[in-house]
């Protein structure tokens, strides 16, 4: 979805839709509306198209809302993890990686130096093998919740 309203002025969540299904992703108003708003995505004033929110610079401390919205993301979206030393693959459905990504990205967990995100997988990079560890140990836990 990122990637959509990154690339094309999209002003309407039919617009997004129909961006998506030509994409292959079958998706209903009401999952737009709550990636959209999970997302943080916001209407540019000079033309109304769709766009990442532009004061989410990373540089502000996370949010009890950022948190829940992590779990929410893992409880949507989380269908495995696996390990080798500090890296983890994360995998998901199609087309939901990047929801997942940007969840952690927001959350600034500290033992999280980064995410990569592909169509259904993610990439997220520990300090070290033991962060990484208790990565896995949160995520399944947020998860289970």
């Amino acid at each position: 979805m990122l990637e959509v309203v990154s690339r094309d002025a999209v002003r309407s969540q039919e617009q997004l839709r129909q961006h998506l299904h030509a994409r292959g992703f079958d998706v209903t108003q009401a999952t737009l509306s709550r990636d959209i708003k999970e997302l943080g995505l916001v209407k540019r004033a000079a033309d109304g198209a769709y766009q990442a929110s532009p004061d989410d610079d990373g540089s502000r401390p996370p949010t009890e809302a950022a948190r829940h919205t992590l779990q929410r993301a893992l409880i949507d979206y989380l269908a495995g993890i696996q390990q080798s030393q500090q890296l983890l693959v994360l995998r998901t459905g199609a087309g939901e990686a990047q929801l997942l990504a940007l969840a952690i990205d927001r959350a600034k967990l500290e033992d999280v130096l980064g995410t990569i995100a592909g169509d259904d997988t993610v990439l997220v990079i520990g300090r070290d093998a033991r962060s990484a560890r208790h990565l896995v140990q949160q995520f399944e836990g947020l998860a289970a919740s």
